[in-house]
């Protein structure tokens, strides 16, 4: 069965922190010191960055897997590039022991395919606020 939604729910615990519920995972979302938080966790543009990374990260895995590439290593990089206060670019970066070709650039083709975070970014939906 495929979800049709999924739902997080952050908790704000005084100053710039928040404490989220992911999943039934604990996490915590603070800015650094300079900033008027606590730097007790990583900032929600750093953790927008993490989703990207631990997304495209497992799209790649899984898409080798599925075409028997063998991977032993991989890591990605995400950097964000602000404008304003927003970001106007993510660059990802892979980082595998897979020999670059047309192997490789099948496995990351699919990967494009399958990440739900780049795939959503790419297209952003609606945002719909509603005070409950």
């Amino acid at each position: 069965m495929t979800a049709v939604q999924r739902s997080v729910t952050a908790r704000w615990t005084g100053g710039l922190r928040a404490e989220v519920d992911a999943g039934g995972f604990p996490l915590v979302a603070d800015e650094p010191e300079t900033f008027g938080g606590t730097g007790s966790g990583p900032q929600p543009t750093e953790l927008l960055l993490a989703s990207i990374a631990s997304c495209f990260t497992l799209a790649v895995a899984h898409s080798a897997a599925k075409r028997g590439v063998t991977v032993t290593d991989l890591r990605v990089e995400v950097t964000g590039f602000y404008d304003g206060p927003r970001f106007r670019a993510f660059r990802i970066v892979v980082h595998t022991d897979v020999a670059p070709g047309a192997e490789l650039d099948a496995v990351i083709a699919a990967a494009r395919r399958v990440c739900y975070v780049t795939r959503t970014l790419a297209e952003p939906p609606d945002i719909d606020i509603v005070v409950g």
